[in-house]
């Protein structure tokens, strides 16, 4: 053989020898090229990770701040202020004095009813000496009468029986003489206590001239000054003008609106955040009572909430956002919102599996405005698809883009 078809023969092996690895590393290349290309065209879905948290359902009514209780300050006697001692601002005590009237007319009734009372007394006085000197006569009489009663039985005949019968007579005078002066002592009492009773009366009218606080407060409004004049308030009148207006704002009230469908979830007692957006601050408020009825204009049930205003921070009138909590659910499965597709009629879960889609029935529980409490179907950190899920088929192959959610609960209905 030649020199030259000997180099071509050991060319051709080496040809040989390398050409089955060469067509391997080619189809490999091929293979993990169309791979490629088809996750490049694979479509992009945005998902979430399946987390635990502490998820409630709430609901936020805003309403208005009133005065735990709060009256106008009436005179039950009418009279000239005589003097005053509050203005708007002040606060005052239970049973601090307010104002003072003064009544003229009312220390000639008090001297009058004094001196009926003495009047009264001294008719009592001569009454019961009456019935001391009826009584002392009635004795002597009954005695005579009983001498000469006995001395007739004893010796028959010996006093005339006219005698008799005249010192009876005496006797039966004597003993109505009696009765009749304890009628004149009853009479003098009886006038007596009711000389008391009028004396009474206007010493009592007397302490109304001096106006008191019934309860501690505040005075947010002052109707009158000195010497003007105040008529009684006793009834409703036009004239009857009160002298000062005194609120409770140490306890401030709440009257919260709450839906017909929220209405199971309210009890006594149950406690609520009060959020104040004029002083950028959350106060503790408890719900203290409800009306038990919905009202059929606005399908809404009244309920009161109670603030603790100790240092008078919060003010009548300011708004203030509640949150009632109506459900609560602590350390749930949770998903978005959006994550649960329900178009089936049943919910589920376009779950991705190593980057295929697998759609999962799931069991729900409690919802808010933003998450999804799930009780079964799926586990924790597993990636879910949110959003839109139309096109989306199970099995499909798709590339993730992870979406990071919070929970924010508003649930807000607004109310007066």
């Amino acid at each position: 053989m030649k020199p030259f078809s000997r180099v071509y023969v050991l060319w051709a092996s080496i040809i040989l020898a390398f050409l089955p690895g060469s067509l391997l590393t080619s189809c490999a290349r091929n293979e993990a090229a169309e791979n490629n290309a088809a996750e490049s065209s694979a479509p992009i879905v945005p998902v979430a990770r399946a987390q635990r948290a502490n998820i409630s359902d709430d609901l936020t009514v805003t309403a208005e701040f009133i005065p735990y209780q709060e009256i106008d300050v009436m005179a039950k006697v009418a009279g000239y202020i005589r003097t005053i001692n509050v203005d708007i601002g002040d606060r005052v005590k239970t049973g601090q004095v307010l104002a003072v009237l003064e009544v003229p007319e009312m220390q000639d009734d008090i001297a009058r009813a004094a001196a009926a009372l003495e009047a009264s007394q001294a008719e009592i006085v001569t009454a019961t000496d009456d019935l001391n000197r009826a009584k002392s006569a009635h004795d002597m009489a009954h005695l005579s009468y009983t001498r000469v009663l006995n001395v007739s039985k004893k010796e028959p005949g010996l006093v005339p029986q006219q005698e008799v019968d005249e010192v009876h007579s005496k006797d039966l005078v004597a003993e109505a003489e009696v009765s009749a002066a304890q009628s004149t002592l009853q009479a003098a009492e009886r006038k007596a206590n009711i000389t008391k009773a009028d004396q009474a009366r206007w010493q009592t009218l007397q302490k109304y001239t001096v106006i008191t606080a019934p309860f501690a407060g505040v005075v947010t409004k002052r109707y009158a000054n000195v010497g003007a004049m105040i008529q009684a308030g006793t009834a409703s009148q036009t004239q009857a003008m009160p002298v000062v207006r005194l609120s409770q704002n140490s306890l401030l009230r709440l009257i919260l609106p709450v839906p017909e469908s929220a209405v199971p979830s309210v009890h006594n007692g149950q406690t609520v955040d009060v959020t104040v957006a004029a002083l950028h601050r959350t106060f503790p408020g408890h719900v203290t009572r409800f009306a038990d009825e919905v009202q059929k204009s606005t399908r809404t049930m009244d309920t009161e909430v109670d603030v603790s205003n100790p240092n008078l921070m919060l003010v009548p009138g300011m708004y203030a956002d509640v949150k009632l909590r109506l459900q609560q659910s602590n350390n749930a499965l949770t998903v978005p919102l959006d994550a649960v597709d329900e178009s089936t009629g049943s919910p589920e879960v376009f779950a991705v599996r190593d980057s295929v889609i697998r759609i999962l029935p799931v069991t729900t529980g409690l919802g808010t405005p933003q998450q999804q409490e799930i009780r079964s179907g799926i586990q924790e950190n597993e990636f879910v698809v949110t959003g839109r899920h139309a096109g989306l088929h199970d099995g499909e192959r798709v590339q993730t883009k992870l979406i990071e959610s919070s929970e924010t609960p508003t649930n807000r209905v607004k109310g007066s």
